[in-house]
């Protein structure tokens, strides 16, 4: 039986906001587990965290990460890195000295790590580059599989998909009553995902709670096995693409709030540098120990 460090930690927490549940393992140099064993104890996490993530340095400074949810590998997973590295970059002091870390992806190659820490206690993370993906989807079509009316769907930005990450449609609600009160039923929403080829969905609204946030949002995820991710990284990046192209942010420094009326909001601090948008946030750890596998 082999033993790994292991973390239960929750990314994107502020004030008494709980986060985003992620689990990670922390593989040793040259180390590494099959598919079939990173998948499998995945799925023996499924509905206590969203995605597993597999953490293992490739040199000094730099670490390869890994991403699975209880269903199947993910191509990239923004709150599982944060929750990954934000404990790493505190509790070590060669890497608290450093400015930039860089990451290894299987899907999304290699990205760039900010340490904020000493000044702002949070990480930033380079959003994979965009990619705009052609919407065939009438709002009607949307608005079901949502349990939406579609009059609900604001007419003021359309609809799209763009790919930060995890290919993200994007669906602007009229109010933020309406926002945070979407829930729709799990196993409708996976089917029109599934369909469309589409990785989740966020909506937003304009209308914020916290007149510090500059929008708020709600991320569905039901093809990797749960119906909401209450905190995300690789959607809120798309989103901020998204809000650049459409001039409703013009890149400085800002926050997202995100939840439904069920939870205290969680917050996605966005930023963007030269053309890139950054994506940060703190986390907090709830478990530590080691992981038998």
């Amino acid at each position: 039986m082999r033993t790994y460090p292991y973390r239960k930690t929750d990314a994107f927490t502020s004030g008494d906001s709980l986060g985003n549940p992620a689990a990670c393992l922390y593989l040793n140099a040259g180390e590494s587990l099959t598919d079939a064993e990173m998948l499998r104890v995945a799925q023996q996490h499924k509905g206590f965290v969203s995605e597993v993530i597999y953490c293992a340095p490739t040199a000094p400074g730099a670490y390869s990460l890994t991403y699975f949810s209880s269903e199947c590998e993910v191509d990239f997973c923004g709150h599982g890195t944060i929750a990954c590295l934000y404990p790493l970059i505190k509790e070590n002091p060669d890497l608290l000295a450093a400015k930039e870390i860089t990451i290894h992806t299987r899907k999304k190659g290699a990205l760039t790590v900010y340490n904020a820490v000493p000044e702002q206690d949070a990480v930033y993370i380079t959003a994979p580059e965009p990619h705009d993906i052609g919407l065939n989807i009438s709002l009607e079509e949307i608005a079901d599989p949502l349990s939406l009316d579609r009059r609900q769907i604001s007419a003021s930005h359309p609809a799209e998909i763009i790919d930060a990450g995890l290919k993200t449609l994007i669906v602007p609600i009229a109010s933020l009553h309406d926002e945070i009160h979407v829930f729709p039923k799990e196993p409708a929403l996976k089917t029109f995902c599934l369909g469309h080829g589409i990785d989740i969905i966020l909506t937003y609204s304009l209308e914020t709670d916290n007149p510090e946030s500059i929008a708020h949002t709600r991320v569905f995820a039901p093809k990797f096995g749960y119906l909401e991710d209450p905190a995300t990284g690789s959607g809120n990046s798309a989103f901020g693409y998204y809000m650049l192209k459409h001039s409703l942010w013009d890149g400085s420094p800002a926050a997202i709030e995100q939840g439904g009326a069920d939870r205290v909001f969680n917050t996605v601090k966005l930023l963007r540098q030269n053309s890139r948008v950054l994506f940060g946030g703190k986390a907090t750890t709830r478990i530590q120990g080691v992981y038998y596998i």
